[in-house]
């Protein structure tokens, strides 16, 4: 038996992600994606992503800045509000 602690959060040797580039696929996933299942049965499956119907995607140097929806949105209403409204004619 094997009296080795594992560590979840520790990366393993194997993985080098210093040529990696955060969010390179960022703008195509935001567009949705196809994702084929290949089943045991050997039929496919194809399954089609998509953000849901009013979500707006952060890039991740805004996304730095706000830990939540919440806090996006009091910012926008904040900015909002330092916008001058028109006079009714």
């Amino acid at each position: 038996m094997n009296n080795e602690i594992h560590n979840s959060d520790a990366m393993e040797p194997e993985y080098d992600f210093t040529h990696g580039v955060r969010g390179k696929h960022a703008n195509v996933m935001k567009q949705g994606y196809r994702v084929t299942v290949h089943k045991l049965d050997g039929t496919t499956e194809e399954r089609t992503f998509t953000l849901p119907e009013g979500v707006i995607a952060l890039d991740p140097d805004v996304q730095a800045y706000f830990p939540d929806s919440d806090t996006v949105n009091r910012a926008l209403r904040n900015l909002i509000a330092l916008i001058p409204q028109k006079k009714a004619s």
